[in-house]
């Protein structure tokens, strides 16, 4: 089968290299390139507003790198006076090889859902929660601890920016690699994926046959084998026509590996 990685640098390249060292044929196309968030010079203030017991939550590798680096920058550590949470595994290693510290995780899956299952999570009450992440994003966890009593703050420490391709050309390349099998890693790829292919976001650019070979964008696209990294993001698929459809265990690309065997 030949592969394309729609996850963004470094994570997409190191993926590639991987299945290249054991004789898979596979690409990288970034769908989403990320950028250093607005609100990082806020965050050493944000997180001296919170108290002893309260709860920060990094809910990306992103968040943590580029909050780690910026109190690196400023001379700053985190505090040790609270309790830090993490998205999944790959993000929650990463916080404790960084910083040192002590972070709690769900041990199966990387999801909101698997997190806010956490049994330490289930009272919030009077708990400020600073959540790390990017751009936009699900609103779950905040909806979820909010109902549970406790009080949001946001730091947007990193930004997702949609990577600016040429609709024909980039369908037209990747159908000539003879790809076969996808790898999308969030919702927003996935639309972004869906509406590139497709043409669905310029009414006026819709997919035809025309040189593909007699096969239309979209039926190219969907009749492509589909890795994604959980359940939630299989029904998204689903919905938008895929059929051919495998969840990975996890968002890491151990678990990404294990799946494209």
């Amino acid at each position: 089968m030949t592969i394309l990685i729609t996850r963004p640098a470094p994570a997409g390249e190191e993926l590639v290299n991987r299945l290249s060292a054991i004789g898979q044929v596979a690409f990288s196309a970034p769908l989403i390139a990320i950028y250093p968030g607005t609100d990082l010079p806020l965050l050493s203030q944000k997180l001296q507003r919170l108290s002893a017991g309260d709860a920060v939550f990094l809910l990306s590798k992103n968040a943590v790198h580029y909050a780690n680096e910026q109190l690196v920058q400023e001379g700053l550590t985190w505090p040790d006076n609270l309790s830090y949470y993490g998205i999944g595994k790959s993000t929650s290693l990463l916080f404790q090889q960084q910083t040192g510290k002590n972070i709690l995780w769900p041990e199966q899956g990387e999801t909101s859902e698997e997190l806010l299952q956490l049994p330490s999570l289930q009272k919030m009450a009077h708990k400020k929660i600073l959540l790390l992440r990017g751009n936009g994003g699900r609103e779950m966890i905040a909806a979820s601890l909010t109902a549970r009593g406790g009080k949001i703050a946001y730091c947007e420490c990193y930004s997702r920016q949609p990577v600016k391709y040429h609709s024909s050309e980039f369908t037209r390349h990747w159908q000539q690699c003879g790809i076969k099998t996808l790898v999308v890693t969030s919702g927003e790829m996935l639309q972004l994926l869906y509406n590139l292919v497709t043409g669905s976001d310029r009414p006026e650019n819709r997919a035809t046959e025309d040189d593909n070979n007699g096969i239309d964008n979209k039926t190219w696209l969907l009749g492509c084998r589909l890795i994604v990294v959980s359940e939630r993001l299989a029904n998204i698929a689903r919905k938008l026509g895929w059929e051919d459809i495998k969840v990975a265990k996890s968002a890491d690309n151990d678990a990404l590996m294990q799946a494209l065997e």
